[in-house]
């Protein structure tokens, strides 16, 4: 099937489909290299972020993650990609370092939110979100995000404050899931499908309201179906996104991600 004859809820259920590559594909096969990083030298580690050094071309970057799972037993490890707050001041921990030695930092989105448990909102889930939103704004070094699958709500803006968004062709970013969006405004969860065409949530809807400035084609049918294709797009795209602050200073990268949220 062609993409462009694909609804707002087909792309939804692509980008949750378990056969879609997930971070640690892209990791594995965009960066040279790659060695991760754990803790948030506060609580613990959450597996649900994964967060490390990686090479691009032989040139360092900080690499951050939201990471799903494939099987049971990996989905439940990662926490089915919904992060607790101590992913989010691992991911920042992370992100300070890379301003420290000046290594972009390239985000991999896809959650459909944050871990709305007890335990979550007992350390601070409000917060730690908060915190990234206000600390990502200020960073003096390049911040490219790539929403490749789901980007729900805070838990994807979370790692996604960046100078440049990017998204592939059926991700997804939206305020919330299409089921809490009917369930919250219709009362009615069954009418998801209708909610995913109202709340303009695909890639082609967010390029042009200019909440992405680039979409990532995927072959006929999804990102899953030629894996070494989407691999390649994707690390060609972080390129010629980085290749553009060469040469900016510290407080011209700063400034730019600045008025580029502020003109939302």
């Amino acid at each position: 099937m062609n993409n462009k004859s694909l609804s707002a809820w087909d792309r939804v259920m692509l980008a949750r489909s378990i056969e879609r590559p997930t971070s640690i594909f892209y990791i594995t096969n965009v960066f040279d290299d790659f060695i991760e990083l754990h803790g948030d030298r506060c609580f613990g580690d959450d597996a649900s972020i994964i967060g490390g050094i990686g090479l691009l071309n032989g040139k360092p970057v900080t690499v951050i993650a939201e990471e799903k799972g494939r099987t049971v037993e990996e989905k439940t490890k990662r926490n089915f990609g919904s992060p607790h707050p101590e992913g989010y001041r691992k991911a920042l921990r992370l992100m300070k370092q890379a301003e420290k030695f000046r290594r972009p930092i390239i985000c991999f989105v896809d959650t459909q939110g944050a871990f709305c448990g007890m335990g979550a909102e007992e350390r601070g889930q409000g917060e730690a979100i908060a915190r990234n939103l206000r600390e990502m704004m200020d960073l003096t070094v390049p911040v490219i995000a790539i929403i490749i699958g789901e980007g729900g709500s805070g838990g994807a803006l979370a790692i996604a404050v960046a100078n440049k968004v990017l998204m592939l062709e059926n991700a997804v970013y939206s305020i919330l899931s299409p089921e809490g969006f009917s369930a919250i405004l219709w009362k009615d969860s069954s009418r998801a499908q209708e909610a995913a065409e109202v709340m303009k949530m695909t890639a082609e809807d967010l390029l042009k309201l200019n909440v992405i400035e680039e979409i990532i084609s995927e072959p006929a049918g999804g990102a899953h179906l030629d894996k070494e294709a989407i691999a390649e797009a994707v690390k060609n795209c972080i390129l010629s996104s980085l290749a553009q602050y060469e040469g900016k200073s510290p407080e011209e990268i700063a400034e730019e991600r600045y008025q580029r949220f502020r003109k939302f």
